[in-house]
């Protein structure tokens, strides 16, 4: 294939666009190229974009990833001029990510780490596209006692058969397709981890534990843990984890890579932090475990930090002092601890 010429900017396209991380990245690419924000608004949510849409280099295209796409026949891209430049960069974030709906949208996640992955890839393939495939520290199970931090060359236990398998198991098998097509077809195909990753446009009400901490100190409510007192885990904040990705790009590393914080917080230490934060007149409480809150892994990161020069920068108070008023916005309320 004849490499195709770059008129001004190169053309990004971004799947899940409209999601919690892929909308920061979104805010990030559309500064110095066109970007094609593509989702159908299963998890996503149109507010993540609302302030990108008047864009001139940025265009919105609703549609479900596990269905075909042809980006040249789409009304709106004329303007990218697809036909002639193609598409240099994908970023592959599309899967529904909801804790709270994640039993109606099973058989998406399914689909979207399987066909999606192949139509994603097959653009990839079509346009000589460089791609960063987002996958998830779930590929390597719940945390072990005896290895808390996770190097990228563990194999991970998963149960293929459990009642969370078609998201845990389904990024094994996505990550399996990017693999086998950059050596298939000599793709610039790479693979980064995600460890637990807040800040700001995180949803309320959707059972995720920043957001719902912080909606329930906004209320004055009981913060409820679910596990016991020895529950713990890492957080990264969502600029640390768009800096990695954009990092990851524009090397010509593959990976996986682990993206996220290898310091270990116990969870009622962040509530209370949260509760501080806020001023708020919470008490901290336990109930049984949930399906999606559970102990998982630590990153080990020894390795992008040695060969892509990545840390994760912002501490946690600073990280929560951006979520906090973020998600106060969102809901709507004014006058708690309106110190920052």
């Amino acid at each position: 294939m004849v490499k195709q010429a770059i008129f001004d900017k190169k053309n990004v396209l971004v799947t899940g666009g409209a999601g919690f991380i892929g909308s920061h990245l979104c805010d990030e690419l559309v500064k110095n190229s066109k970007v094609i924000c593509l989702d159908n608004y299963l998890t996503g949510d149109e507010k993540n974009i609302d302030h990108l849409l008047a864009d001139p280099n940025f265009e919105f295209v609703r549609h479900n990833v596990a269905e075909p796409i042809d980006l040249e026949k789409v009304p709106g891209l004329e303007k990218f001029k697809i036909r002639f430049q193609g598409v240099q960069e994908i970023y592959h974030l599309a899967c529904p990510t909801s804790p709270k709906n994640f039993e109606d949208n099973r058989l998406a996640s399914l689909l979207a780490n399987s066909y999606g992955m192949k139509n994603v890839l097959d653009l990839a393939v079509k346009y000589k596209a460089k791609l960063v495939h987002f996958s998830s520290a779930v590929i390597y199970g719940p945390r072990r006692a005896n290895n808390p931090r996770i190097k990228e060359d563990d194999l991970g236990l998963v149960n293929i058969l459990s009642d969370r398998s078609c998201y845990d198991e389904g990024k094994r098998f996505a990550e399996t397709m990017v693999k086998n097509y950059r050596e298939i077809y000599h793709l610039d195909a790479k693979i980064m981890r995600i460890f637990r990753t807040y800040g700001p446009r995180m949803k309320l009400n959707d059972n995720q534990m920043v957001p719902d901490f912080v909606r329930d100190a906004l209320d004055n409510n009981d913060l409820v843990i679910y596990g016991n007192k020895d529950f713990s885990s890492s957080f990264c904040y969502i600029g640390d984890c768009v800096d990695a990705a954009l990092r990851l790009m524009d090397s010509d590393l593959f990976g996986p890579y682990n993206i996220g914080s290898d310091v270990d917080i116990n969870i009622s230490e962040v509530g209370q932090k949260i509760i501080d934060l806020i001023g708020s007149k919470s008490k901290i409480t336990y109930d049984q475990e949930h399906l999606f809150m559970t102990p998982l892994c630590l990153p080990d990161i020894t390795r992008v930090r040695d060969e892509l020069g990545w840390l994760p920068v912002t501490n946690l108070d600073k990280g929560l002092e951006k979520t906090i008023a973020d998600l106060r916005a969102s809901k709507g309320l004014r006058g708690i601890g309106s110190s920052f």
